[in-house]
């Protein structure tokens, strides 16, 4: 097994789709916390194999797309950035991922914000020449309620005159 998984390209070509379908398949975790940021549930959806299984025994698209509209109702704001993202392929147009997540929301109505982490398990096909995730589990390691920190931190301009300025030449002065 190589580190890219347990599937081995074996002409040029292969090896050529294979760094295409890792652009391709980098993007879906990316794409899929702007359109939660953005609320773009019209996307999202677009990101999932067609008949994407939600819960035990509801598939599709519009379903899906039903349960994120319904699930972020709670949530006024969201923020995720995308990180340390493995991909394993099995073939040439199957892959598994593992992608972490640093995420921060604010429950509607509550006015706070939380700082959490996730670890997100991914499945990945590919249909007609385009990659999808066919199947997202996560695991959240954390959620704590970062307010008053936030609120007590001195702003971006009060640190500056303080601590350190970086000059036009890109060189640190103390202050």
């Amino acid at each position: 097994m190589s580190r890219l998984g347990t599937w081995e390209p074996q002409t040029v070509e292969e090896r050529l789709d294979r760094l295409e379908s890792l652009a391709e398949i980098q993007q879906l975790p990316m794409r899929y916390a702007l359109c939660v940021d953005s609320r773009d549930m019209d996307t999202m959806a677009t990101l999932f194999v067609p008949n994407v299984q939600i819960g035990r025994d509801t598939f599709g698209r519009e379903a899906l797309r039903a349960w994120f509209v319904d699930s972020l109702r709670r949530l006024a704001d969201t923020v995720h950035f995308v990180g340390n993202h493995i991909i394993d392929f099995e073939s040439a147009d199957r892959a598994r991922g593992i992608v972490y997540c640093h995420d921060e929301v604010v429950p509607r109505g509550e006015g706070r914000w939380n700082q959490g982490m996730l670890q997100y398990w991914d499945t990945y096909a590919r249909i007609e020449g385009e990659w999808f995730f066919e199947r997202r589990k996560y695991t959240r390691w954390y959620m704590a309620d970062c307010s008053a920190r936030m609120a007590s931190a001195e702003s971006v301009e009060g640190r500056a005159s303080t601590d350190s300025s970086i000059s036009a030449a890109g060189t640190a002065s103390a202050s």
